[in-house]
């Protein structure tokens, strides 16, 4: 395999159930390092349940029940006995609506920082200076870090909200929905964003945006009902997809 395609997580014979409803049936899936991973499907196929998966979200929800294997560095995160901290700290997540702290912005983008033993000031500063950085936000809250978060733009939001993300240092970055709530000029600054960070993570992106999953992923997954139809390199699922499912999809006849 080439060094442009370096596995970097693997989900093998995947199925999850809330209750006794299977949300996700046998999926089989891999990642690849520094590329862009998008899910696209109608509303309640599986998408957002599978991504959660991926930095043990779903452990939060009672009454569910998950069987397979999913591999990072060689670790199987789905087992019992996965540390479900170190892998949210390897494995961040920005959801669908900014959900920023009531805190300034400077202790939005500390707040990891500090809550995992990082207690040097200078570290820390720095380290909130190089995220926000990261984010594309430095430059329009450099001026204004005492400010409450709250009294910033949504899309200024959700470029905090990733910030924050950033400043723990993760290796994978998962969006869900990030632009849902989000104006077109601040989705364009989102999707520039993603483009650039690939450069240094790994990202998966759900969005129900198809244009936006053209227009930024590198690999895409179509899933329908809980399963996984078609997974392929976005440029093939947009304009040759094998599976007519797929093509029904993608040309708006159902979804």
């Amino acid at each position: 395999m080439s060094a442009e395609n370096i596995i970097r997580i693997q989900a093998e014979n995947v199925n999850f159930y809330y209750g006794r409803h299977k949300a996700l049936k046998n999926i089989n899936l891999d990642f690849y390092n520094n590329k862009v991973t998008s899910f696209i499907g109608p509303s309640g196929c599986g998408k957002s349940t599978f991504i959660r998966l991926l930095n043990k979200m779903n452990d939060l929800v009672a009454d569910t029940k998950t069987e397979g294997n999913i591999w990072l560095d060689g670790e199987n995160i789905l087992h019992d006995k996965a540390d479900a901290v170190k892998i949210r700290r390897k494995v961040g997540m920005v959801f669908q609506k900014p959900n920023p702290f009531a805190k300034t912005i400077f202790q939005n983008v500390s707040y990891g920082l500090e809550i995992n033993g990082e207690k040097n000031k200078k570290i820390i500063s720095d380290k909130v200076e190089e995220s926000l950085k990261k984010a594309a936000l430095w430059n329009e809250v450099k001026d204004r870090l005492a400010d409450n978060a709250l009294k910033l733009s949504g899309g200024q939001q959700q470029r905090l909200c990733i910030a924050r993300c950033l400043a723990v240092e993760p290796e994978v970055i998962l969006f869900d929905e990030p632009c849902a709530s989000l104006d077109p000029i601040s989705t364009n600054k989102i999707e520039e964003l993603i483009l650039e960070l690939k450069k240094q993570y790994t990202i998966v992106i759900v969005t129900h945006n198809m244009q936006q999953a053209a227009r930024v992923s590198d690999w895409t997954a179509f899933m329908y009902l809980g399963e996984l139809i078609e997974f392929a390199s976005t440029d093939k699922i947009f304009t040759v997809p094998k599976e007519k499912k797929t093509e029904e999809y993608l040309s708006g006849k159902f979804g």
